[in-house]
């Protein structure tokens, strides 16, 4: 469907605000008029159909700005994405049970705050942290402070999946194909560079555009000092992103090919498609409505005509490989999933441990409390999240998940 919602469509203070959906929330629509009034914001605000509440800026929003970035709208798991790869394997080749393989795929790619014992990534293309970030850390010793303990730890996070709402899948197709799809971000590094840039923003207080209505849309304006070392940073950051994504997919294959492990019943198998190693909490330099702006997408992926994507649903719910149509409107983009909508809270109270079994039904994953804030329950309908958004993607494969791995 197109646009359903506009916000300041009648000359209210701030540009325009376009939603796709009007399955929003209160909270998030006064995020989002507070971005709007933002000067520098460029023609207008796209929000994706999963839109929520979010810490500083609404997750689901495509924000394009001219000369400015808000550092809280890009967040702090930095370059957070999607990976998916389509095997040579079908649903008959799969063993009864995915327990054992679940198991052997979690050996290989720590989950949490866990990390490798040893480097892994031995043939990572990402630039030394001394490299490419030293010239910050000697400019900023706040972040070179946070990033104590990290300069000999990042190498061994890059290949693992952290927590929350991270994940590793088995899937099926409509052809039962078998894909693996994971879910993962910069780790603790880009958290830090997250963090120390969102507080050096409300610090600085820069006010070349003027009033800022909440002090968690604080920015850095380009030709400032701070302007450029974030550029830098959070680029850095984001090719972590895509690098952990890269290596953790390595390590998965790796478990499943294993000779000597329980899950071994698989037949030999090889990739045939990689569906696409894509970011969505990130910012990129574009050209949109004739300018050139900085796009954050926070919850939302680049979908320009025939770019694929990947959108995953919850926990128990169906998940889908897309294309592209470059729908202008919504600067090239769509939603990064099916969207919350209930706090992790308020799942953990809602929910019970027998309807969490009852949701996963059909998928061999964790059923424990840990895991209950992820319950399928706590997001919003998939299918009605794809509906509203038929404008901007179309659907090329639709997955099942048969095993999901939580962090």
């Amino acid at each position: 469907m197109s646009i359903q919602l506009i916000l300041n469509e009648s000359g209210n203070k701030g540009v325009p605000v376009k939603i796709y959906t009007t399955d929003i929330e209160q909270g998030a629509i006064e995020q989002l008029r507070n971005m709007a009034q933002l000067e520098f914001v460029h023609s207008h605000i796209a929000v994706m159909p999963d839109v929520h509440v979010g810490k500083g800026a609404t997750v689901g929003s495509v924000v394009p700005t001219k000369s400015a970035i808000i550092p809280a709208a890009v967040g702090v798991d930095i370059g957070c994405g999607m990976n998916a790869v389509r095997l040579s394997l079908s649903a008959s080749d799969l063993p009864d049970s995915l327990k054992s393989l679940r198991l052997g795929i979690e050996q290989q790619v720590p989950v949490g705050f866990n990390m490798h014992q040893q480097i892994q990534a031995q043939n990572s293309t990402l630039d030394p942290l001394g490299k490419r970030l030293k010239p910050i850390t000697d400019k900023h010793p706040g972040l070179l402070k946070m990033l104590r303990g990290f300069e000999r730890t990042w190498a061994k996070q890059l290949g693992t999946l952290g927590g929350g709402n991270h994940f590793i899948e088995l899937c099926l197709d409509e052809n039962q194909d078998v894909w693996v799809m994971l879910h993962s971000g910069s780790r603790g590094i880009g958290n830090c560079i997250g963090q120390y840039f969102i507080n050096l923003a409300k610090k600085e207080r820069q006010s070349r555009f003027g009033h800022v209505p909440d002090r968690d849309l604080a920015y850095f304006a380009a030709g400032s000092d701070s302007f450029d070392d974030y550029v830098e940073a959070v680029g850095w950051a984001q090719d972590y992103a895509m690098e952990n994504r890269k290596e953790m997919m390595r390590l998965i294959i790796k478990a499943m090919q294993a000779p000597q492990a329980p899950q071994s019943k698989l037949p030999r198998f090889r990739l045939t498609k990689e569906a696409i190693n894509c970011h969505h909490n990130y910012v990129n330099e574009e050209v949109h409505f004739g300018e050139s702006v900085y796009v954050t997408r926070k919850g939302a992926i680049s979908a320009y005509q025939d770019e694929l994507g990947i959108i995953p649903g919850s926990m128990g719910a169906k998940s889908f490989i897309v294309r592209g149509l470059g729908n202008a409107e919504s600067f090239c983009s769509c939603s990064h999933g099916a969207g919350r909508k209930m706090s992790r809270g308020k799942a953990m109270r809602t929910f019970s441990l027998d309807e969490l079994k009852a949701q996963t039904k059909g998928v061999e994953c964790r059923k424990d409390k840990g895991v209950m804030d992820e319950i399928p329950g706590a997001y919003k309908d998939i299918d009605a999240v794809m509906n509203n958004q038929a404008d901007l993607v179309a659907v090329v494969h639709t997955l099942k998940q048969v095993m999901c791995i939580k962090g």
